[in-house]
């Protein structure tokens, strides 16, 4: 008896230099930049290492200590969660190994960049559990690193694109499960998205950001697709921001980032609720989504880290 040709595998969707999305639920990584080890870097004097938090999964963190010039001093701790969203990326990336040995030399911070597991192969909410997962053992500063130059009483958070979503979903985790202290929260061009485009939108935008969350979370809430609340902080019967777990929140966008205006209604949602936290605006004009990453050494790039340094700075006693 003949057997019938398999069906070819079709493609979905693709995100230019990014991914592909094939109709059996496969992806095709297509932005794959070099992985780089842990250890000393030489243009910033910081010191990196590797810590692998769950062999079963694989969960694990990259530390990065920048040179001490007071050893007895101890450092702000930022966790830090890396963007791709929730698909591409990992704490190794040379992309983000350079983006925090500068941060954490210039802040003068000790960084935990959190590798956590990418979807399909690991649907959400499995990177938001590894986010939680590594924010708890940050926090009890179990690493020898963490508990001779942490001060993990000054905690904060950053991330950019879907990392800052992360961010977003760990401020409402720790509001709502009694989690650590967090002084400040960074939302880098945060990607946030809904079921229907806002003013100032581009519709292209809301629905290519719906396929992609719904490729990543195929179990969506409810159904609810793209305003499943940790996608859409502000639909519908979303948790009330006013559980956002952190003193101070700095909220970043690209001017030219189709995502912008998200970044900015949740910006404005925040002010608006009933959080009693400080809150602070920046939007680099003329640039695009991450920019920062890319071309690090632009003046729009500079004022972004100054900026960064200023807030992470603002709490620090005299």
């Amino acid at each position: 008896m003949a057997t019938q040709p398999e069906e070819p595998d079709v493609v979905v969707f693709e995100a230019p230099a990014h991914f592909r999305f094939y109709k059996s639920g496969k992806i095709e990584r297509l932005h794959r930049p070099p992985c780089l080890p842990a250890g000393v870097d030489e243009a910033t004097g910081v010191t990196s290492k590797d810590v692998v938090l769950d062999a079963d999964t694989g969960l694990s963190v990259r530390l990065y200590l920048p040179k001490l010039q007071e050893p007895s001093k101890k450092l702000p701790v930022l966790v830090f969660f890396h963007g791709g969203g929730f698909l591409i990326e990992s704490a190794d990336s040379s992309t983000y190994h350079s983006y925090l040995n500068t941060l954490a030399a210039a802040a003068g911070v000790l960084v935990v960049s959190v590798d956590y597991r990418l979807a399909p192969e690991h649907p959400l909410p499995a990177a938001y559990d590894d986010s939680w997962a590594a924010l708890l053992w940050a926090a009890s500063a179990p690493d020898g690193w963490l508990s001779e130059h942490g001060d993990t009483a000054r905690l904060f958070l950053a991330g950019d694109s879907a990392g800052a979503n992360i961010v977003h979903d760990m401020l409402m985790r720790a509001g709502s499960n009694g989690g650590p202290r967090i002084e400040g929260a960074i939302l880098l061009h945060p990607w946030f998205g809904g079921s229907t485009a806002i003013e100032g939108e581009p519709p292209a935008a809301a629905a290519i950001t719906g396929m992609i969350w719904c490729f990543a979370c195929p179990g969506a809430a409810g159904g609810a697709g793209a305003d499943d609340p940790r996608l859409n902080p502000l639909a519908p019967g979303a948790p009330a921001l006013e559980k956002l777990a952190c003193e101070r929140m700095l909220v970043c966008a690209g001017q030219k980032d189709a995502l912008a205006p998200r970044n900015r209604a949740y910006h404005d949602a925040v002010a608006a609720s009933a959080w009693r936290g400080s809150l602070a605006w920046l939007e680099s004009e003329g640039e695009d989504h991450v920019f920062f990453l890319q071309k690090p050494e632009c003046e729009n790039a500079k004022q972004l880290l100054d900026r960064v340094l200023e807030f992470i700075a603002a709490g620090s006693p005299p």
